[in-house]
């Protein structure tokens, strides 16, 4: 009797059999995918996080490993004026610098969205504050802000509107401000491409659609770009916040958190207690302090800018 030649092939092996349903399914692949990247960030992330979050329940020092002494570096910082107050110079930074370079990076967008002579030229000059390294463009503007040589108070003298120099950095309000100046300036070029990179996958045809029925301007915006732009936005804006939000560079350089501590960032404060000062307890706690805002930025983002109904301009 014949046997069939099915009957007679082999059965594949059990591990062809995984990578065969692992290649049929695109979920698992995307996760075998993203495994070598998850690898690396749980050695190389993971670590330095759980060793500040337990450095924070102990009185560590420099050169003195330290003892466990549970959350009396927390208890101590809930009484500290000068913690409090670098809170709240983070939130003001943070929402300030981020509103800010959320408006003028969009209508940076729009207009280089637009059929414009030598836009690529323009688009490659906007990057050119994002890619300089950090202290270079502090020390640029610690030359602009310099209390005897600023070119930036000369030039209001030369023009009339002032009379006397600006104390840019020696006043706390001018100093808060003059920081923020900084971050958005460095700021701009990140949301402005990334929103630009988000306007070129809208598809032309819906702007035409939507002219034909007679929606102005505003409209076109309101109707088809935003809704359409809203994904992008939600992550743009998600980086922006965490890269505002822990910034170090740029306010060490310009100040150091002075005058009287009114610069002062909780990035830069966990380095002043914990590095210069010495209190590596201390600022870990500090440092371990900004985690809980940083997951609200995230699940803000999450919960709130992408939901569906955003997306979708206002339907789930």
């Amino acid at each position: 009797m014949a046997v069939s030649s099915a009957a007679v092939q082999p059965r594949p092996s059990i591990p062809s059999r995984i990578l065969s349903l692992l290649a049929d399914s695109r979920n698992a692949l995307g996760f075998g995918f993203m495994l070598p990247a998850a690898a690396l960030l749980l050695v190389f992330l993971t670590y330095p996080l759980g060793l500040g979050i337990w450095l924070g329940f102990t009185d560590a020092r420099i050169g003195r490993p330290g003892v466990f002494i549970g959350i009396e570096n927390y208890q101590y910082l809930s009484d500290d004026a000068v913690f409090w107050l670098s809170v709240f110079n983070t939130l003001l930074y943070t929402i300030s610098a981020s509103i800010l370079k959320f408006a003028l990076g969009l209508w940076l967008a729009l207009i280089l969205n637009q059929n414009l002579p030598f836009k690529s030229f323009f688009r490659a000059i906007v990057l050119l504050p994002w890619v300089v390294p950090t202290v270079l463009s502090a020390i640029a503007f610690w030359w602009i802000y310099d209390s005897q040589f600023s070119i930036l108070s000369w030039a209001l003298m030369e023009m009339g509107l002032i009379d006397h120099r600006i104390n840019f950095l020696g006043d706390p309000v001018n100093a808060r401000a003059s920081v923020i100046a900084a971050n958005i300036w460095r700021g701009i070029p990140f949301v402005a491409i990334t929103l630009l990179a988000g306007l070129q996958t809208i598809p032309q045809s819906l702007y035409e659609a939507a002219t034909l029925d007679g929606a102005s301007r505003w409209q076109l915006f309101r109707f088809v770009t935003l809704p359409l732009l809203t994904p992008i936005i939600a992550i743009t804006m998600t980086f922006s916040v965490l890269f505002t939000f822990t910034d170090f560079q740029l306010i060490y350089v310009l100040t150091r958190g002075g005058p009287v501590n009114a610069t002062h960032l909780m990035a830069t404060l966990s380095f002043q207690r914990g590095i210069s000062g010495g209190q590596l307890g201390e600022g870990a706690a500090i440092a371990v302090a900004m985690i809980p805002f940083l997951l609200a930025a995230i699940l803000f983002s999450y919960f709130g800018l992408q939901r569906r109904k955003w997306q979708q301009g206002g339907g789930d």
